[in-house]
């Protein structure tokens, strides 16, 4: 999976799923430096990445921004390539090479994606990938700088393909390097905008559950174990986007059973004459309630950004 669509999935089940901080606490050996990392590039995408994002977009035609996002995922078809050869797996890298000779040939350079057209598998393989496979599964959480989430091990290989890019083997100007570099961080920006908008109105700890999500997310694709195991381990994400109705709409029977408990005890009070007892036994009736209703039905019907 690449950089650009594991972050989005990222984003997305932080969204949906804001409870795994929580019930799955993960030993963050850097966060320190994560922390102070992480609030850097906040303001950085801020002030700069996320208003020209939104100037390219709105300047840029779609089938334009579609051209140029073709164009980069081609190159990372050729990194991909390399580091399904290197990890000795010839079925993806042949995979990787049809695709990269289809669109480049027929595809206008890799502005037109042929290749998913003839539904051919895209696999976009890392280094990080690639050292996994080689035993390096468990690797900690990394805030890279301007690009975000990632761990030491992806962080490792994201340098040596960022250090050699393929585009050095093609484009022999400097500043047509520098230019392109620039394209695709703000062409990678601009269509993760959709997602990143609705973080901004989430009351959490962004950097917890970004971190979390993420962990959990890398950790399942490699084989790690450093995050810890739980039941979930099959959440889908066309799940987690429109989950079933019928199943958002029941109500636990416990919490029914509260419902009913205060207006039962209300209408007893209410038959007494004295004004006294009526008082005390509204007062009894509020503490029993109290102590019937359990916690687990509080917690289902109030959203979770309302108790923390």
């Amino acid at each position: 999976m690449s950089k650009k669509k594991l972050l989005a999935t990222t984003l997305l089940l932080f969204l949906c799923q804001a409870g795994w901080a929580e019930d799955q606490p993960y030993k963050d050996p850097y966060e320190g430096y994560n922390r102070v990392m992480f609030n850097i590039n906040d303001h950085l995408d801020q002030y700069i990445m996320t208003p020209v994002a939104r100037g390219y977009r709105k300047v840029t035609p779609s089938p334009v921004r579609t051209g140029v996002n073709n164009f980069f995922n081609n190159l990372r078809d050729v990194v991909s390539f390399g580091s399904n050869l290197l990890r000795l797996d010839i079925e993806k890298a042949s995979t990787d090479f049809v695709r990269v000779g289809i669109n480049t040939t027929f595809g206008l350079g890799g502005l037109l994606d042929i290749a998913d057209a003839g539904q051919i598998p895209n696999n976009k393989n890392t280094l990080g990938d690639t050292f996994a496979s080689w035993g390096w599964k468990n690797s900690n959480y990394f805030v890279y700088p301007i690009f975000g989430p990632s761990t030491v091990r992806d962080s490792i290989g994201s340098t040596i393909t960022d250090a050699f890019p393929v585009e050095n083997a093609i484009f022999k100007d400097d500043a047509v390097r520098w230019s392109l570099a620039g394209l695709n961080g703000v062409a990678t920006r601009e269509s993760l905008l959709d997602v990143t908008d609705s973080l901004n109105d989430a009351a959490l700890d962004r950097y917890t559950y970004m971190r979390d999500v993420y962990m959990k997310l890398r950790n399942k694709q490699v084989g790690g174990t450093l995050f810890p195991d739980d039941d979930d381990d099959d959440d889908d994400i066309d799940t987690l986007v429109a989950p079933d109705s019928d199943t958002a709409n029941t109500q636990p029977q416990s919490a029914k059973q509260v419902d009913k408990a205060p207006v039962v005890k209300a209408d007893k009070a209410a038959v007494s004459t004295d004004n006294t007892a009526a008082d005390k036994a509204e007062t009894i009736s509020d503490e029993s309630a109290d102590k019937t209703q359990p916690d687990s039905a509080a917690t289902s019907v109030s959203p979770y950004w309302d108790m923390h």
